[in-house]
């Protein structure tokens, strides 16, 4: 590859990472561009770590014969299967020796020697690089770009192909990793904000002070006897019982399109919001009902682990709010404020006594049009701090769920 070749794939690359396109077509972009230009890729992989709940980071692959990069996400390899491979892997001796790049032709004793090799079937030869990032630039374990490049030629790489790679894949890498941090951003935002005051704090919506003025939906639940399960369940099951139910709480909540603003200890306050009130109560009240089917699904299998078990008490209510950033000047929140945030609170706060589940605002039943024949009267009550007292509803048991 001459000066020319080398500064026009350098150029896409550069235009490629500022346009923000994704990692896959940076991948196949460059391989399918490399190969048209003299460097004979017939398989490539890009490795990189993320800051993700679940995934620990995403591999990239590409195969000529395919002509299209495609995703894979993979787990912890801290333990296990995972950590075996992760030691028997070209680019754990890569860290261990502090080299940037490892080279291996394809034979019996190199695919031996790497699993990752033996897998290159029809491959003649195979490098494996790490482009490291500096400490500044590191997020989680995210701290390196690795990438393995294999061709099928009979004679292998040439000299100037391995030259080639050393000078490009530095800067593929760059533009990987600028994808990978703008998704951990999204990700990021959205796992701690939810995701519709992710997507509002990403579009620039970050002005202390600013809020939108919206009707919508609001959920508040918490769960039954949390305060006597702490005081006598091991202190290492109360994490796993929060994250137990959180997750069939809070997959029932955006599963129906709601979206979960603050987790406060056993509390979820979330929001639904639709083009018309009587949709976004049908949402709500299809929610309430997957939660309570997950709920008790979640109790038989714990119960049969003889584990602590709870349930979950749900209020629901209609009204206005302020929808938006609300803090000091240091520390922001984004979320909604109001007097009706108070009283689906305080609406909450009557389940215990009147042992209801679930207990559902006037205003809510007004709200949801023809759904509100689902829903069941348990009469009028005062709320605490409410100047009038309010009729509360409940699901009615002999209707069929929405």
């Amino acid at each position: 590859m001459d000066d020319a070749q080398f500064a026009e794939l350098a150029a896409w690359i550069a235009g490629a990472g500022l346009a923000g396109e994704s990692e896959t077509a940076m991948v196949t972009g460059f391989a399918t561009r490399a190969n048209a230009l003299g460097l004979p890729l017939d398989r490539v992989g890009v490795f990189i770590d993320t800051l993700h709940p679940i995934y620990e980071g995403r591999l990239f692959s590409w195969q000529a014969a395919e002509g299209t990069a495609t995703l894979r996400e993979y787990g912890s390899s801290q333990e296990g299967e995972g950590l075996e491979r992760w030691r028997r892997s070209p680019f754990y001796r890569l860290l261990q020796s502090g080299e940037p790049l490892l080279r291996r032709h394809v034979t019996p004793e190199s695919q031996a020697e790497f699993p990752i090799v033996a897998e290159l079937v029809g491959m003649t030869d195979f490098v494996a690089m790490i482009n490291r990032f500096a400490a500044q630039g590191i997020v989680g374990e995210m701290d390196c770009v690795y990438s393995y490049w294999a061709t099928a030629l009979p004679d292998g790489f040439r000299d100037a192909d391995i030259k080639d790679l050393k000078r490009l894949v530095p800067l593929l890498a760059l533009a990987i990793k600028s994808a990978s941090l703008t998704r951990i951003t999204r990700t990021l935002v959205e796992t701690y904000l939810g995701r519709d005051a992710g997507r509002r704090v990403l579009a620039g919506g970050i002005t202390r002070g600013v809020a939108d003025r919206i009707e919508a939906v609001l959920w508040f639940s918490d769960l039954r006897g949390y305060t006597r399960i702490t005081d006598t369940a091991a202190p290492g099951q109360i994490i796993p019982l929060l994250n137990d139910y959180a997750d069939a709480i809070i997959s029932a909540i955006q599963a129906k399109g709601g979206d979960v603003l603050k987790l406060i200890g056993d509390g979820t306050l979330a929001i639904f919001t639709a083009a018309d009130r009587d949709e976004a109560c049908r949402a709500a009240l299809a929610a309430a009902r997957s939660a309570t089917r997950s709920i008790g699904e979640l109790n038989q299998r714990r119960s049969g682990e003889t584990l602590p078990v709870t349930d979950m008490y749900l209020a629901l209510h209609f009204g206005e709010v302020f929808y938006g950033n609300i803090g000091s000047k240091e520390r922001l929140d984004f979320t909604v404020v109001g007097p009706a945030v108070n009283e689906v609170s305080r609406v909450a706060a009557l389940c215990r006594s009147l042992e209801q589940p679930v207990l559902i605002s006037a205003t809510f039943a007004d709200a949801a049009g023809e759904a509100k024949s689902r829903l069941v009267s348990v009469g009028r009550y005062a709320l605490r701090g409410v100047s009038h007292p309010q009729e509360l509803f409940t699901l009615d048991p002999t209707q069929a769920p929405l």
